[in-house]
């Protein structure tokens, strides 16, 4: 209980380790209303962005993600696909310009160098503002508690019977933030090409402004990372077997033993890997990247039968994680250096998983997309 504590006041509502069982009112609430709520575009007289506009320059750091129809979601090969996943829907997507990699620490220093942004991680606590966003009752925290910080991995000393117990390897750590991702100690010194992490959705959608950018849609990281094959399980195909050379995930016992086949314990520097057929980097592993979609546990299901060709979907209008009506999440994309066959698997494409927006975690980060609409105003 003091560890669920501990993370629900600081932000990053893990309430599904307590007060997650019985169903509220607010919950009957959402389920009635998320068929209404699904946004969807219509298909007819669309003209699909295949390729690259004429005369618009690719912007540095960028490639071109052509535009096309295909399925997004779980495909039939897919054993390790999850019900949230399923079944999946036909979308038509625009192109667009998306960053190679993940955005880097260099890139995130330049940006608040400039700015003088201080993220989420790094400001003081506020205990009136913060329980508004906690059950009810929730007690507060001792003062030596309600300090800066953010979740850090650790590892356990034994093997773990139950995965969905998070609290078993993360800690709440007091001056972890995207200089410190590890704690206080450690540092970004001649990281400057690793990924940023420790980014709450809030930080990222600020560098988003400042760089002129957006977040991308789940389609569109979808459309991304399928790179032209639209019926298989990985952003490379369909063979398991090329996992520790085409991305840095876990090997060995989770959360015991990384074994590091793939030459990485923990994040990897970008372009660590080969990219895939678009010119994209770590679609798989490395770190989660956040979208702009809200998560919602049923978008699938509820708008499968209400449309035949989704245009430039955004996803649900609002969130909705079935086992915590208080979650206010986004859906974040690609897995990380944590994901291991055992646990997670979530470097498949068709993976998702909700994140609370003031979440700040050593094992996400994001990148930046760009429509030919927002080069082209420049």
């Amino acid at each position: 209980m003091k560890n669920s504590i501990k993370i629900l006041v600081l932000g990053i509502l893990l309430v599904t380790l307590t007060n997650c069982k019985s169903e509220s009112e607010d919950k009957k609430k959402q389920e009635a209303t998320i068929e209404e709520d699904i946004a969807a575009s219509k298909v007819e007289d669309h003209k699909l962005l295949v390729i690259q506009p004429e005369g618009l320059n690719t912007p540095k750091g960028m490639v071109w993600i052509p535009g096309a129809t295909f399925k997004q979601g779980a495909v039939t090969e897919d054993k390790m696909a999850m019900d949230h996943e399923k079944p999946a829907i036909e979308v038509m997507v625009d192109g667009f310009f998306m960053d190679a990699t993940e955005v880097t620490n260099k890139e995130f220093a330049t940006f608040v160098e400039v700015t003088s942004y201080v993220t989420v991680a790094e400001r003081g606590i506020d205990w009136e503002e913060l329980k508004k966003q906690v059950p009810p009752n929730t007690p507060k925290p001792h003062d030596s508690i309600l300090q800066p910080g953010s979740l850090t991995f650790k590892k356990s000393k034994s093997p773990v019977a139950n995965l969905y117990d998070f609290s078993q390897w993360w800690d709440w750590t007091i001056g972890a933030s995207w200089q410190h991702p590890n704690g206080p100690k450690s540092s970004i010194e001649g990281k400057g090409n690793y990924p940023v992490v420790q980014v709450a959705y809030e930080d990222a959608l600020a560098y988003c402004e400042w760089s002129e950018r957006r977040l991308p849609t789940e389609a569109e990281w979808e459309l991304a990372s399928r790179a032209g094959a639209y019926g298989t399980v990985y952003t490379w195909g369909n063979e398991e077997d090329s996992l520790n050379h085409k991305a840095n995930t876990w090997e060995g016992d989770f959360p015991v033993d990384n074994t590091k086949a793939d030459g990485f314990e923990l994040r990897a520097p970008v372009k660590s890997y080969p990219p895939n057929a678009y010119g994209v980097y770590d679609m798989a592993g490395n770190v989660w990247e956040w979208t702009s979609d809200w998560y919602n546990g049923k978008y699938y299901k509820e708008i499968k039968g209400q449309h035949a060709t989704l245009v430039n979907p955004t996803g649900a209008t609002r969130p909705f994680t079935p086992n915590n009506p208080l979650a206010q999440e986004k859906v974040i994309k690609g897995g990380s250096f944590l994901c291991s066959v055992s646990y997670c698997a979530s470097y498949r494409v068709s993976a998702r998983m909700g994140s609370s927006m003031d979440s700040a975690l050593e094992h996400t980060g994001f990148r930046t997309v760009a429509s030919a609409e927002m080069i082209g105003e420049k």
